[in-house]
């Protein structure tokens, strides 16, 4: 199976968070601080769609994905009078925030199980019955798959493979070095590889070189 074959059935590409002429994210931090109202909005439509894309993948339940996005952002609002500008990205402080999040309600529904049901279906612009079919089973394995791996590796394969981060940015926000960084995608790759090793046909990767 090809490396990023799994892994590419939900990923995220990751582009830019700011159009042309739009205020800065310090900018709208600046304005929010001061009680402007479309500061959150604009904040909220730039960061909320990929935040809670990556609680969804890491907790695996959309429901309490919601919860951690809904969290984050209200925490980002709180602190906005005391935000330094140019002392660190808005989306790298979201994302290691959403992540603590995610690890404390992971610790306390220890040993329970996860909803893949909950998971939202792939965006095709128009698929075939078949396609999407196909594209909703190798949603659920991936989903399945990452739920399996130790959280520390489930979130460096989300950030790194879904979200496009570079190694040093995820190291940032996990609170580990890059070696570290790298050792867990790594293994985490290799486990995610194996553990849809065994449905490469269902799956639609016949064709796949190992």
């Amino acid at each position: 199976m090809n490396d990023g074959a799994s892994i590419a059935t939900g990923q995220a590409v990751r582009g830019s968070s700011r159009a042309a002429g739009q205020p800065s994210d310090d900018a709208l931090l600046a304005q929010l601080a001061l009680g402007q109202g479309d500061a959150a909005r604009l904040l909220a439509g730039r960061h909320l769609p990929r935040v809670l894309s990556v609680a969804v993948r890491v907790l695996g339940d959309r429901a309490e994905a919601e919860d951690v996005a809904q969290e984050a952002m209200l925490k980002l609002w709180r602190i906005a009078p005391e935000w330094e500008p140019g002392r660190a990205q808005v989306s790298t402080w979201l994302y290691r925030v959403v992540m603590n999040l995610c690890i404390d309600r992971k610790r306390r529904a220890r040993g329970g199980t996860v909803g893949i049901d909950t998971v939202p279906e792939p965006v095709d612009p128009a698929p075939t019955a078949p396609e999407t079919l196909q594209a909703r089973a190798r949603m659920q394995a991936l989903e399945a798959a990452l739920d399996s791996l130790p959280d520390r590796q489930r979130q460096a394969v989300v950030l790194r493979h879904m979200e496009g981060l570079a190694n040093p940015e995820i190291a940032e926000i996990l609170g580990v070095g890059v070696e570290a960084v790298e050792s867990l995608t790594a293994r985490g790759k290799r486990a995610l590889k194996a553990a849809l090793a065994g449905r490469r046909a269902e799956l639609g990767f016949d064709d796949d070189r190992s």
